[in-house]
């Protein structure tokens, strides 16, 4: 009698507590978008046909200030956990629970397909319904050895097979599961697209042939204009100009001007095939009468990507399954208009992109309203957490919990605004910023601090730091802080920023000036025969080595180079007589003729062979007269290898004075 007794008063408990949610409890759907720049879609400002995205955005809410951390996989960690990616545990989750935890905890039903990108599995942290791929990218038409299905392995098929279509066919297969349990139910769909490999369907890339040829300056001229009319930025805007190192599309050779139309021509369908399949999403909810009462929150992890890594199958249409085009530069400035820089930057146009809600059963606002509010990734979780009536757990086993940084903006979302909320920090790699009421300090791969006034100067076009020392001081100060005592990061991302404004550049970019060729195996043989006429003609003198296409001779202690490629410079390698740790500055004179974009990589790893390790781009200036160089090698490690590029032209050049400095200023090691 004792155990039926407590059985029914345990059944008592658990039925009181289901019965303090709400039965109006709406459904929840996220969707999460890979790589998609802040105009990519109709609503803003796009020609690319997104009739479904519009439709929620002329029925909802949609944000012009929805910050993300510029990343893959640091932008998923901050939505899944309401902290940013290093206060989580980074992929391990190890130091936060999940939207999924909590929101099953309340008794919702919980799905994910897609793109995972952390460590372990969905089913792990919460979802109980899982279908996609573990890795950061895969072939869409082939996948990848990473497909799981509710944790276990799955198989993709041979043929009949796009990654997109196949994400949301799982979706709603999810979906028919969770109305059977009778529960509220949370789903996230995690496109991968339009993330490279640019591989388009068929009768998507069909559709917008031809569409791109007039190339990227008109292109980004008609989304501003079409940004003005929608009323997503004033008409007194002033976009950000073309950068200097994207030539004018007039100016490139015709066979480029061909290749980088169909790259945006694939890009168009794969965003296009995002929002078909979104179409079919909530045609389901329609029909299941759902529609109403789903809070569907529309996200990207990042602006549009910059890196040009290699393409294969350039002479293959981008749907072949073999074809693995690359990302340009050019497009991913035109892309992220009307702001600057792109994915992995701080500036606007790494981390701000879409934000749209639709929920027409608890939106208090009026239907194709925007917000200037700036929220974040990170307040996703506390926001769906109120809206699911969901309490945030004190303690989780197994995990030594980190506070949420984010807030909810459900209130936002009912009409009110949100005051005082906390600043928001940025940190990826060496770029890094914080935005604090309409005060943001941004840098560019640890180079000065540079300072906007976001309600005046939304693009970021007029750098006040000078103007303003205190500010930059005080939010400086801040940032670090942030850094060391909310995010926890490593000491390596905590070091302060250099004190010689340059170029900004980055060896990944696009480099127009280079011809189109053979790729795959024809590319590799060149690059072997490159290496091993390198290696011929390397040349080793006190601790120091000539890099490929490079030759050098000392005199009078100066080394004097002589430049015959494009990656030129010298390698030290190993250092063994370095005592004192990081973080160190490197200094020396130069003066060059051998191109203005030069690169320095170092390691702290004896194991690590470089380029790998950690590396750094600084700008010269070739015109042959002496100027310093001051570089911060971000570590608290000893250095064990340095390689100094010097350009990225043919030419000559020397050095003098090469040093390396401890934090002190102390002497460690000199060259030659």
């Amino acid at each position: 009698m004792k155990l039926i007794r407590s059985l029914v008063i345990l059944l008592a408990c658990f039925l009181a507590a289901n019965s303090a949610f709400s039965k109006d409890r709406p459904n929840i759907l996220v969707i999460m978008v890979d790589d998609l720049g802040f105009s990519d879609i109709g609503c803003y400002g796009s020609e690319i046909e997104t009739p479904n995205l519009d439709a929620l955005a002329a029925n909802g809410l949609r944000f012009n200030q929805f910050y993300n951390t510029a990343k893959c996989h640091s932008s998923r960690i901050s939505l899944l956990t309401g902290r940013y990616a290093y206060q989580a545990g980074n992929v391990d989750l190890s130091k936060a629970f999940t939207s999924a935890e909590v929101l099953a905890t309340a008794g919702y039903f919980t799905a994910m397909s897609g793109k995972w990108h952390l460590k372990k599995e969905p089913t792990d942290f919460g979802f109980q319904r899982y279908f996609g791929h573990l890795s950061g990218a895969c072939n869409y038409y082939k996948g990848d050895n990473t497909f799981r299905l509710n944790g276990e392995k799955w198989v993709v098929p041979k043929t009949g097979f796009y990654t997109t279509v196949a994400k949301v066919d799982h979706a709603l297969g999810f979906l028919r599961e969770a109305r059977e349990t009778k529960k509220p139910w949370y789903l996230y769909i995690a496109f991968n697209a339009p993330h490279a490999p640019l591989q388009p369907l068929k009768e998507d890339y069909e559709k917008y042939e031809g569409k791109y040829d007039a190339g990227w300056d008109v292109m980004r001229a008609k989304r501003v204009a079409k940004m003005k009319q929608l009323g997503l930025f004033p008409k007194s805007l002033k976009p950000s100009p073309r950068p200097y190192h994207i030539p004018a599309w007039k100016d490139l050779p015709k066979e480029r001007q061909n290749w980088e139309a169909r790259r945006m021509t694939a890009l168009a369908g794969m965003i296009d095939r995002v929002d078909r399949e979104l179409g079919r999403v909530i045609k389901d909810l329609k029909k299941a009468g759902e529609f109403e009462n789903t809070l569907i929150l529309f996200v990207s992890d990042n602006g549009a990507c910059p890196y040009d890594r290699s393409s294969q199958g350039m002479d293959l249409p981008p749907y072949h399954p073999d074809a693995r085009w690359g990302d340009s530069t050019g497009w991913a400035s035109a892309r992220n208009t009307p702001f600057r820089f792109f994915k992995q930057n701080q500036f606007e146009g790494g981390v701000c992109t879409p934000g749209i809600v639709h929920w027409p059963a608890g939106l208090k606002w009026k239907k194709g309203s925007i917000t200037d509010q700036p929220v974040h990734l990170i307040d996703v979780l506390p926001t769906l957490a109120e809206v699911g009536e969901a309490s945030l757990p004190k303690s989780w086993s197994g995990r030594e919990l980190e506070p949420i940084s984010g807030i909810s903006f459900l209130s936002h979302l009912k009409g009110e605004q949100i005051e005082n909320r906390p600043p928001i920090h940025f940190l990826f790699g060496s770029d890094r910023g914080l935005r604090d009421g309409d005060w943001k300090l941004v840098s560019f791969h640890s180079e000065p601090w540079e300072l906007y006034d976001i309600a005046k100067d939304r693009t970021e076009l007029n750098d006040v730091a000078a103007e303003h020392p205190e500010i930059v001081a005080r939010m400086s100060k801040q940032w670090h802080d942030m850094t060391a005592n909310v995010l926890h990061a490593p000491n390596r991302s905590n070091v302060s920023v250099t004190t010689k404004r340059i170029q900004h550049a980055h060896i990944e970019w696009t480099a127009f000036d280079q011809e189109l060729g053979p790729v795959g195996k024809a590319r590799s043989k060149t690059r072997k025969n490159q290496n091993a006429t390198a290696k011929k003609g390397a040349r080793r003198s006190k601790g120091i080595r000539a890099r490929k296409d490079t030759s050098f001779k000392i005199v009078n202690g100066a080394l004097h180079l002589k430049c015959t490629g494009t990656d030129s410079g010298l390698a030290m390698d190993p250092i063994n007589d370095v005592k004192a740790a990081g973080p160190y500055v490197l200094s020396f004179q130069l003066k060059t003729s051998a191109g203005k974009n030069a690169e320095i990589y170092f390691t702290t790893n004896p194991n690590v062979q470089l380029p790998k390790g950690n590396h750094q781009l600084y700008a010269v200036n070739p015109n042959d007269e002496w100027q310093d160089i001051e570089l911060n090698l971000a570590t608290v490690e000893i250095i064990r290898a340095l390689r100094v590029d010097i350009g990225d032209t043919p030419g000559a050049a020397v050095i003098k004075e090469l040093v390396l400095k401890d934090a002190k200023g102390n002497a460690v090691k000199s060259w030659p």
